[in-house]
């Protein structure tokens, strides 16, 4: 992305930054006509710029949380192995 773009990007308002974010949503510019796929590649630059600037991290478009670790995966667990044909009650 250029400089130039990132620096219009984060100065869109507002309206414009959700009426982007909803025609990409829903393919669709407010007035109904079809979002193109250029127009969604531009849209989609536009707001993850925007974003970076306006949102905080953890709201962000395409936004994944950090995996944490299970703390009950540390511990080893027992299994038990059952052979074909045994009982399952013993």
């Amino acid at each position: 992305m250029s400089e130039q773009f990132e620096q219009i990007a984060q100065q869109l308002t507002p309206e414009i930054y959700q009426n982007m974010r909803r025609a990409v949503e829903l393919g669709r510019w407010p007035d109904g006509r079809k979002v193109t796929e250029a127009q969604r590649e531009t849209c989609l630059q536009a707001i993850i710029a925007w974003e970076a600037v306006h949102v905080p991290e953890e709201e962000r478009t395409g936004y994944l949380p950090p995996k944490t670790k299970n703390k009950a995966a540390d511990y080893e667990q027992p299994v038990s192995l059952r052979g074909a044909g045994e009982n399952e009650d013993a």
